[in-house]
């Protein structure tokens, strides 16, 4: 198969700047940290680099993303000319995708309800029904945690938090932020941002005095699949809508 040309990706390269942006302005990764990758073949993936004129999430442009290979090196003539390099933890993406096949996604932020309700003990539960109902089967299925706040920098520590996932599409980095894993870019974001609403719901009802309950099996039961195109292409172009 024949690898695709840097121009061939612009479009990928796009995309994966506006869901940085999106992270951005849902609050998940409001600063300098975290980042997002997408799988291009069996050695390579773009990355949210940082440059010499880095400014943080919210303002990602398509130049910020570069193809790199696993190890970290340029995936391409030039791809990390201009002072431009991986992020510390590459690892943390490069672990998933050589270790999950059917992952081409992964994003990494620092969503602080997230982190508080974690650290306060709160498990990301299926308490809401309709409200939102990617994210309820999301917390149904399990959100692990990570008990590591470490910077997961090299391979060894990357494969401590990849067994911590056990093959689901979010993992809880405790005192850290979270990862997410799918198929697509949208799909990883969107998932964190149903993990952070499921959080920042737990905190206010733990702090009005409210006790956490799971969503009755019968109710569960009648949530119905809304599809992809509705669950995903229809909630991205709000998520781009919010940005403009």
């Amino acid at each position: 198969m024949t690898s695709p040309s840097s121009t061939e990706l612009d479009p990928l390269r796009s995309t994966i700047a506006q869901a940085c942006q999106v992270l951005a302005e849902r609050g998940l990764a409001d600063g300098i940290l975290g980042h997002i990758s997408l799988r291009i073949d069996e050695r390579r993936l773009l990355v949210r680099c940082r440059g010499p004129q880095e400014r943080g999430l919210a303002f990602t442009t398509a130049d910020d993303i570069r193809l790199v290979d696993l190890d970290g090196q340029a995936g391409g003539a030039g791809e990390l000319d201009g002072g431009y390099a991986p992020p510390n933890e590459l690892p943390l993406h490069t672990e998933v995708l050589r270790t999950r096949p059917d992952i081409a996604a992964v994003v990494h932020a620092h969503p602080p309800d997230v982190v508080a309700a974690d650290l306060a003990g709160i498990t990301i539960r299926p308490i809401v029904g309709a409200f939102d109902i990617p994210g309820t089967r999301l917390a149904a299925d399990g959100v692990p945690v990570h008990p590591r706040g470490v910077l997961v920098r090299d391979r060894r520590l990357a494969a401590e938090m990849v067994a911590s996932m056990a093959g689901h599409p979010v993992v809880l980095l405790r005192a850290h932020g979270l990862t997410s894993a799918a198929a697509s870019v949208e799909e990883a974001v969107l998932q964190a941002v149903s993990v952070d609403r499921i959080a920042t719901l737990s905190l206010r009802v733990v702090s009005a005095g409210g006790e956490l309950a799971d969503l009755p099996e019968a109710d569960m039961a009648e949530l119905p699949d809304l599809g992809g195109s509705f669950n995903t292409a229809t909630a991205w172009r709000h998520e781009l809508a919010r940005l403009s």
